[in-house]
């Protein structure tokens, strides 16, 4: 019945001569527009003077400006990012770089590939290397600035050049072990399996994204950072106690070098169901007292307890199931491909591509959608430590995140909604009816370096 009905669409929807370029060109100008005008909301809120309230006791006056100095430095950097990419993006659609770099890839294998690599999906896979490598290439000026002239100017940068580009060549080999078996799977499914594709193409992502969460702390991790054991101690059996207590399967207790590239604070759990991983940030234990570590571990813990984790592996797959069942509707779709400058061949993944252009204008729906939801989790996560008594510790651990992060203090409640997928700092202790019983962090602090300003994911 599904599969009927998106045929039936299919056919409606491929008309001769139907202006799939313009409309993609200008639902990318209204997404632009969109998301600079929430910038400019926010660029107001960096701009205000006077600090929240709810922390004028807690952060004094010369952080609150130097954070909203960051804040302004960050926003300014991303309008003029999101600008290039903007521009890079219509230059690559309006000048039919798409086709011009698949004969440039079709040439290559031609030329220097041995005849038994000739074919569609070798193809593409040297066609995504080629887009990659051209973007990874556009895309370092930037990625220079923000970590050697930004981040560096508010004293977060830990890398030095040479980490920086073996970072890059570590991800961009990655990329290719991985991405050249799963992409030839994902294309022989598409092309072996029919129109009913989509359902097999569903399982098989499944099992890359089960698997993906088995081999990443294994296997990924260690390539960029060093796990050692968290040494004995109160801290470990206070850890190994609330875990004990919760029923949580933990297997494995570690300590990771986070302070190798940033000042960036965390603690985060992986793992299979009947085996988890705790691992802590080097930078949290530097920056956090034992009962505040493990109100943070609380927190996610309670994602645990709650099964946030497990609900959004859920969503994700209705949300696929949903992406993959509507690219069988444009896959075939002559017009589509003729608009974009491919008038002889229909390559499935350019197909796949160009659906996902057309597709684009629901991201900021979806995104919003989900920040709703993980702001509610992170509420109820809140609650769960509050609930086993750490209350003051997360108040106070939340607090030194804020200050030594120098985080925005406060944010447009639009932006906020479209962006954040956490509530921000007043939100959460107000959630939590949390009252300080003293200042939180000390003059001592004034003078450490503050952690870098990512997103908290506590």
């Amino acid at each position: 019945m599904i599969q009927s009905f998106l045929q039936r669409l299919a056919r409606w929807l491929d008309r001769p001569f139907f202006p799939w370029k313009k409309l993609v060109i200008g639902f990318s100008l209204a997404e632009f527009a969109l998301e600079n005008w929430l910038l400019f909301r926010q660029y107001r809120v960096l701009s205000k003077t006077s600090q929240p309230k709810a922390l004028e006791n807690e952060i004094d006056k010369p952080t609150f400006n130097k954070s909203q100095e960051y804040g302004r430095a960050k926003a300014k950097f991303g309008f003029f990012s999101s600008l290039f990419n903007q521009a890079k993006g219509l230059a690559v659609i309006w000048y039919d770089v798409y086709p011009k770099v698949w004969a440039v890839a079709g040439l290559l294998l031609t030329r220097y590939a041995p005849e038994r690599f000739s074919g569609e999906i070798t193809q593409s896979l040297v066609f995504v290397f080629l887009f990659s490598l051209i973007d990874t290439f556009a895309g370092m000026p930037f990625s220079y600035y923000h970590s050697f002239v930004l981040e560096q100017k508010f004293g977060f940068n830990k890398m030095t050049v040479k980490l920086w580009i073996t970072d890059m060549l570590k991800s961009q080999a990655l990329t290719i072990a991985f991405g050249v078996p799963i992409g030839s799977a994902f294309l022989s499914i598409i092309k072996k399996t029919g129109q009913g594709f989509f359902y097999y193409l569903w399982v098989f992502m499944l099992v890359v994204q089960v698997s993906a969460i088995t081999i990443y702390p294994i296997f990924i991790v260690p390539l960029f950072n060093k796990l050692e054991p968290l040494k004995a101690g109160a801290l470990k059996d206070g850890v190994e106690a609330l875990a004990s207590k919760l029923q949580f399967p933990l297997g494995e207790l570690q300590v990771i070098d986070g302070s190798k590239r940033s000042s960036h604070s965390n603690a985060y759990f992986t793992g299979l169901p009947w085996k988890k991983k705790i691992v802590i940030y080097d930078t949290l234990l530097e920056k956090s007292s034992d009962k505040e570590v493990e109100a943070v571990l609380a927190h996610e813990l309670g994602h645990w307890k709650m099964g946030h984790t497990t609900k959004l592996l859920l969503i994700s797959q209705v949300h696929l199931f949903y992406t993959f069942s509507l690219f069988s509707v444009f896959i075939n779709n002559n017009s589509l491909y003729e608009s974009f400058g491919f008038h002889k061949q229909r390559p499935v993944f350019i197909g796949f591509l160009l659906f996902n252009e057309i597709l684009s204008p629901t991201d900021s729906m979806i995104k919003l959608i989900m920040n709703i939801l993980t702001r509610s989790m992170e509420y109820e996560a809140d609650a769960f430590a509050v609930k086993l008594g750490y209350s003051a510790e997360l108040g106070s651990s939340l607090i030194k995140l804020q200050i030594q992060n120098l985080s925005s203090m406060d944010a447009d409640w639009l932006y906020s909604s479209f962006h954040y997928s956490h509530p921000i700092l007043t939100e959460r202790l107000k959630a939590m009816s949390w009252v300080s019983e003293s200042k939180v962090v000390d003059k001592s602090a004034d003078n450490e370096k503050p952690l870098q300003a990512n997103d908290i994911e506590l």
